[in-house]
């Protein structure tokens, strides 16, 4: 193609304005040759390429004599070619005076890339549009961050409908086993049942809340909620809380911790589910009747505590991989049972990390055990935050459940009752605005996730009512995220508890309310 005269080498006669005019373009030029990461070029009043720059090669994989000449339309999808896209860019840049869009392009090798493109048109001397000047800007990289940003999102949302859906099944089967277990009259075959079944109710309800946790550490919305804590409640509260599978496969557990206290700030919570996850991990990879061992020790401002297993050991060049999501050990003990998600070391990873800590594991090789251990900064003689008074209150509460999850409200009232206290159960917001205005609870249980009226609309209603003046509201929800927390909070309910609900938990809220109205608060 022929080049335009004023790119041509000027002459001894040119003149002064010419030699400025060439001067000018010179410049351009160079700049435009300069510019890397974006495809600058023009195009003809009918859009076909009439130039080229080295940075729409490079970005699109044309070099200049492959492309000028050709109809830009060679760089969009059959689909867009199809719909007359690109003749409806050039359209729209005549009319507006610019065009900006953003969509997929095709570069020489078949290969698509995600573009940023602004064509602004290009006027001759009677202003009549002569061409267009077309500025193309990879955005791949940003689209792939706002993809994977979207669907960490999508995600999160996933996981907590998820958790709601699995935990409202769950609430009224642990509930029947609370109830089960203040029935003294259980023979031993129904007793062991009981005893499974409550064993494997924790078992999902720990997977539905390691999956939770994963997806919230994910997305950065974990929060801790620091406070003093003592090792030896930290290790007592973890045993406790794996007694189930231990006491199933017939392990003990030995500890060997320092005889003075030793305190440090972390979220009890989580730090009991960082042991309970190691102590499983254990349990798991060991022969039955096994012993596990758990030792901690304090030097200087760090403490150390371990958790070591005679089981089947670890590969060295498997230590660190087992700390990856999804990543599971196999071994002849535990690849015939329950393997897990491979999620639960990468979350003990996590939560120790999120407390300024470490964690990592060594063994001697497979069939030689292994040990995990823990490096936490700790705080030396002084006390740990002390728990409020917890004992039940003797006199009986009215309480109001109210739940459309009919076997959920049925056995929490059974479960209430069988405390000893005075229940009346609402299945739908209307039936439950109706008897606490004559009921005059003193505590309200209440479902969030309702049809026709939910949770929040019901407790505005009830607030509102003069005869209930005392009553204390509490959130009853199988969502359990930080974000449900926050908006049961600024709702107006005092407190908020996930289902399936844990009886300690449930005679803690109990005690907690019947001390308020010993005081007349």
């Amino acid at each position: 193609m022929t080049e335009p005269s004023s790119l041509n080498a000027p002459s001894s006669s040119a003149s002064p304005t010419l030699q400025v005019e060439e001067s000018s373009e010179t410049s351009y030029r160079a700049l435009v040759d300069a510019i890397q990461d974006y495809a600058i070029f023009t195009l003809t009043g009918t859009g076909h390429i009439s130039s080229w720059s080295p940075g729409a090669q490079r970005m699109k994989g044309y070099a200049a004599a492959e492309v000028i000449g050709k109809h830009f339309s060679v760089f969009y999808t059959p689909e867009a070619v199809a719909s007359g896209w690109p003749d409806y860019e050039l359209r729209c840049a005549r009319a507006e005076g610019r065009f900006e869009d953003e969509g997929w392009r095709v570069r020489k090798d078949g290969t698509l890339f995600w573009a940023n493109v602004t064509i602004t048109p290009i006027y001759d001397e009677s202003r009549a549009v002569s061409g267009f000047a077309k500025v193309v800007r990879d955005m791949s990289e940003r689209r792939r961050l706002e993809e994977i940003e979207a669907s960490s999102r999508r995600m999160s949302e996933f996981l907590a409908t998820l958790s709601h859906e699995l935990r409202n099944p769950l609430a009224p089967v642990r509930n029947a086993i609370n109830l089960m277990r203040l029935d003294t009259s259980l023979s031993p075959h129904a007793a062991r049942c009981r005893d499974m079944i409550d064993r494997q109710i924790s078992h999902l309800t720990r997977l539905v809340d390691d999956l939770l946790d994963v997806g919230r550490i994910a997305s950065g919305k974990v929060g801790l909620r620091l406070r003093n804590v003592d090792l030896r409640d930290v290790v007592e509260r973890g045993i406790e809380s794996a007694r189930p599978v231990l006491d199933l496969r017939g392990q003990q557990v030995d500890v060997s911790l320092p005889d003075e206290p030793v305190a440090f700030r972390a979220d009890l919570t989580r730090l009991v589910q960082v042991l309970q996850n190691l102590l499983h991990n254990a349990a798991k990879f060991s022969p039955a009747g096994s012993r596990i061992a758990i030792s901690g020790e304090v030097t200087g401002r760090l403490l150390e505590l371990r958790v070591s297993d005679p089981g089947c050991g670890i590969q060295h060049d498997a230590l660190e991989d087992i700390f990856s999501l999804f990543v599971q050990r196999s071994s002849p003990i535990s690849e015939a049972r329950n393997a897990g998600l491979g999620i639960g070391l990468s979350l003990c990873r996590s939560l120790v990390e999120l407390h300024g800590g470490t964690i990592r594991a060594s063994s001697a090789g497979l069939g030689k055990g292994s040990t995990f251990t823990i490096q936490m900064p700790c705080i030396k003689h002084q006390p740990a935050d002390t728990a409020a008074d917890t004992s039940p209150r003797t006199g009986a509460l009215r309480v109001l459940v109210v739940d459309d999850n009919r076997d959920s409200a049925d056995s929490l009232a059974m479960l209430l009752e069988m405390l000893g206290h005075e229940v009346s159960v609402a299945y739908e917001g209307e039936t439950a605005r109706a008897i606490a205005t004559r009921f005059s609870p003193h505590l309200a249980l209440i479902d969030i996730a309702m049809p026709v009226m939910d949770g929040f609309e019901l407790l505005k209603i009830l607030r509102a009512q003069p005869e209930l003046p005392g009553t204390v509201y509490v959130a009853m929800t199988g969502f359990g995220q930080p974000a449900d927390h926050e908006d049961t909070h600024a709702a107006g309910f005092h407190a908020h508890m996930v289902k399936p609900i844990e009886i300690s938990h449930l005679e803690m809220l109990l005690a907690t309310v019947g001390r308020q109205i010993a005081r007349g608060e």
